[in-house]
């Protein structure tokens, strides 16, 4: 698999308008893949802000090599403070591992009604039920969390057409303007960071693959682990 790093520009007006509408910096990220992706392909990336400096970073997870150079020429218009960086990893675990991971996750619990084709999925706001959300999709991971804190971003906000809404995405209605009809998107995000313990190393890999939660396309489901410090 592939990990990429984007350092963005935080002064450039485009990143500020995909920032500020997740499915526009997703259309961004996919223009460096092929428009039909291969069989089992599930790109996520998280967006990272440093404290410090207020810089963005975007974490990208691919099993297909991204082709990032569009985005490292001048003509890209500032969109990037450094040229991106891609490197390939792979990773194994024990049972028993102690691991530290970052999560950025949209918790949501579906309700659906008689006759619904798609139920829909209202975001979890107390922390206790945030938790449990977690610990759920531990249990089918493959793994245990051990400590954990809890970060809450509160809710973004995006704009998506009609005919590419996720089934997994929070809808809160429709635009009324003319032209290509669009919902209006409602991601809350939470970011869960600690330690966790590996229970089963095949199905924490295979999650590692397919990501956590819903959102999995707009910036949430990416799970990043690394070595106790």
């Amino acid at each position: 698999m592939y990990l990429s790093k984007l350092t963005l520009n935080p002064n450039n007006r485009r990143v500020q308008r995909e920032l500020a509408n997740p499915y526009e910096l997703h259309r961004t990220l996919m223009a460096s893949f092929p428009a039909t992706l291969p069989e089992g392909e599930r790109v996520l990336f998280r967006v990272d802000v440093d404290d410090h400096t207020g810089v963005p970073t975007v974490l990208l997870q691919s099993h297909t090599a991204p082709d990032w150079a569009w985005l490292g020429d001048p003509r890209a218009n500032g969109y990037l403070l450094r040229a991106p960086e891609s490197k390939l990893f792979e990773l194994t675990f024990i049972t028993g591992q102690m691991l530290t991971f970052h999560l950025r996750a949209n918790p949501t619990v579906k309700h659906s009604a008689p006759g619904e084709r798609q139920g829909r999925r209202d975001p979890l706001y107390r922390e206790e039920d945030q938790l449990k959300w977690l610990e759920r999709k531990a249990t089918d991971g493959g793994f245990r969390p051990v400590r954990v804190s809890v970060l809450k971003e509160g809710n973004t906000y995006g704009r998506q057409p009609v005919k590419e809404v996720a089934e997994d995405i929070t809808e809160t209605g429709e635009d009324a303007e003319k032209g290509p009809r669009v919902h209006k998107l409602t991601l809350h995000a939470v970011r869960f960071e600690g330690v966790l313990q590996v229970t089963d190393p095949d199905k924490l890999w295979k999650t590692i693959q397919r990501g956590i939660g819903p959102g999995k396309g707009l910036g949430f489901g990416l799970l990043s682990l690394a070595p106790p410090r």
